[in-house]
């Protein structure tokens, strides 16, 4: 969850799209320039241990866009899949 956080900050679809699973990856990932993420608070992880086959992150990621700012909210779940975790999707809300 972390690594694909800086990736969000730092630009790097690459990352994004290398641990988004290719059963659920969108054929096209474009990032929003004016969008810069300014900090993310990890509100509730279940399962993602070893041994686990699934996990699930709730987190909040802070932003700002020109003179606006916002806050991101969402449910994550990841697959352990070929000895690596992936993103599959999230309920934002």
């Amino acid at each position: 969850m972390r690594s694909r956080y800086t990736a969000f900050v730092v630009g790097d679809t690459r990352h994004l799209a290398d641990s988004w699973h290719p059963g659920t990856r969108p054929d096209d990932l474009e990032l929003d320039a004016a969008v810069r993420w300014t900090g993310l608070e990890i509100l509730d992880t279940q399962d993602g241990m070893p041994g686990d086959r699934r996990g699930r992150v709730e987190f909040r990621a802070r932003y700002r866009a020109g003179r606006e700012s916002g806050e991101l909210h969402e449910r994550s779940r990841f697959v352990w899949q070929s000895d690596r975790w992936w993103y599959l999707d999230g309920v934002v809300g």
